[in-house]
């Protein structure tokens, strides 16, 4: 709380009068939030708290993805999923301490629109990304399109519209399908022998 604090209160001061007292504050943050998971939550409810509205805690991030220290492939293969109520056409404000690739929020924005909620805005302590936008630029998407065709969707489980800007970005590095597919196959080695060093036994957090 002191953390949340000392960073964002005077930026979300900044912004009173930007939201309505209807709009929903929502983080991806595990079941059992505690240490860094415990962050978005924090921040979430001091949205709510300064700029009126309300903190959604119903809705939880499912399994633990272990983005902390991840590469950009190993992020993109390691999606999060999440369950709980959401409000038929409520308006939710993405909250999150850090984001990198935009996968995590991505994946909690789709979780919200397919159970009749709508996203509005994001608010974020920090965007260590490349890229300063969340939506993916159309030359990105159609030339992920016109060299992959479907491949985007067969390797990730995604359309290729709905990747975010750094992670077409990302991905339009990459000449071939199999090129992606080989970086995948390394990224979860990479992935086992990080969380091994840490004593995490499996790759089921933030």
């Amino acid at each position: 709380m002191q953390l949340i604090d000392e960073l964002a209160l005077d930026f979300l001061v900044s912004l009173k009068g930007e939201f309505s007292e209807e709009t929903i504050f929502v983080s991806p943050y595990a079941k059992e939030a505690s240490g860094d998971n415990a962050l978005p939550l924090i921040l979430s409810l001091m949205c709510a708290e300064v700029l009126g509205g309300s903190s959604e805690t119903d809705i939880v991030q499912l399994q633990k993805v272990f983005h902390t220290g991840a590469d950009p492939m190993e992020r993109l293969i390691a999606r999060p999923s999440f369950e709980g109520a959401v409000q038929h056409g409520g308006c939710y404000v993405l909250v999150d301490d850090v984001t990198s690739m935009g996968s995590t929020l991505a994946e909690l924005a789709n979780y919200l629109l397919m159970n009749g909620g709508s996203v509005i805005g994001s608010i974020l302590l920090v965007n260590a990304g490349r890229s300063t936008k969340f939506r993916a630029i159309k030359k990105h998407t159609r030339l992920l399109e016109d060299r992959f065709g479907d491949e985007i969707k067969n390797i990730f489980g995604i359309h290729t519209a709905a990747l975010t800007a750094n992670e077409a970005s990302y991905l339009v590095g990459f000449r071939t399908a199999d090129e992606i597919r080989n970086r995948c196959i390394k990224a979860e080695k990479e992935t086992a022998k990080r969380l091994l060093s840490k004593n995490y036994s499996g790759t089921s957090g933030k």
